[in-house]
């Protein structure tokens, strides 16, 4: 049997909607997405601490987007059939 979501009480399961600062150094700002360590430091952003995950702001992820997207244009040829 199916019960409503409404019913429930929801809860925030992921560190970004408990609130976790952004990874960058000098950064105080609230996070809004996380994504690999090993992404985030190869894309050239200053990322601090060691872990799997690294969180970033909005302006952060703006940035982390802007490097990387002629990597991911290059995959997108390299794998379209």
């Amino acid at each position: 049997m199916r019960r409503k979501q409404n019913e429930y009480e929801v809860k925030n399961l992921g560190r970004v909607d408990k609130g976790v600062k952004c990874s960058v150094n000098n950064c105080k700002n609230d996070a809004i997405r996380s994504l690999s360590y090993d992404k985030a430091k190869s894309s050239g952003l200053k990322v601090t601490g060691e872990g799997k995950r690294a969180y970033l702001c909005k302006e952060h992820y703006k940035e982390f987007k802007k490097k990387t997207k002629k990597d991911k244009t290059i995959d997108k040829w390299r794998y379209n059939t």
